[in-house]
């Protein structure tokens, strides 16, 4: 019974913490929304409407390709989920700030490839994700690889929570071999997501603080 209590005890204090930051997490969700109708258009401009050119690889010349699909699927959506409900779940006044910062990474990110027309790797192997998540799934968005830039986020992200950062910091690693070591990205991809996440980190941190959210 008083692991009952306990458990109550924490949905009413998460529920008022809901209710609390309602209306930034309401905006934060509609924002991320946006982020994703422009991803979406963004890789549809690119898989269908752009000229785009096969470059050589010095890596990718001496590097596999090999198929690593179930992690470069499984492993990623997880990081994803963390991302996401870590902070819906424990620490509810900071979800909104994760989400803002997760959009503008996306809407980077979009105007990124709408840029730098680069084609996937000819050799490219697996890549594929189950079910409907595969209609969000595109080809020639390069530029700068998502699947390091997301967890090195989470990295950046979560400053105070040691577990979550080590998990962050090695899955964007294992993300940049496994999308390498796939021919799914470039080289280029991979080392430039770090830098660029980190820069449209330290952007968003500025903005939120002006605008004191």
């Amino acid at each position: 019974m008083s692991r009952i209590r306990y458990f109550h005890k924490k949905f009413i204090e998460w529920r008022g913490e809901i209710k609390e930051h309602w209306f930034l997490i309401t905006i934060s969700l509609f924002i991320i929304l946006i982020a994703v109708g422009i991803d979406y258009a963004s890789g549809f401009y690119v898989t269908y409407k752009a000229q785009v050119v096969n470059v050589p690889d010095l890596i990718l010349d001496h590097f596999g390709p090999y198929n690593l699909n179930i992690l470069f699927v499984y492993w990623w959506l997880l990081a994803l989920f963390v991302l996401i409900f870590y902070p819906l779940l424990y620490e509810v006044k900071k979800f909104h700030y994760v989400i803002f910062q997760f959009s503008f990474l996306i809407i980077l990110r979009s105007i990124f490839i709408i840029l730098t027309h680069l084609q996937t790797p000819s050799d490219a192997v697996g890549g594929l994700f189950p079910g409907v998540l595969n209609l969000l799934r595109f080809s020639n968005d390069q530029f700068f690889s998502g699947h390091v830039a997301l967890p090195f986020l989470g990295f950046l992200l979560f400053k105070n929570n040691k577990r979550l950062r080590y998990f962050f910091l090695i899955t964007s690693i294992a993300m940049g071999i496994i999308v390498l070591a796939m021919h799914l990205h470039y080289s280029i991809d991979v080392f430039a997501a770090y830098f660029i996440t980190y820069g449209c980190y330290k952007s968003g941190e500025w903005f939120l603080k002006k605008l004191k959210l």
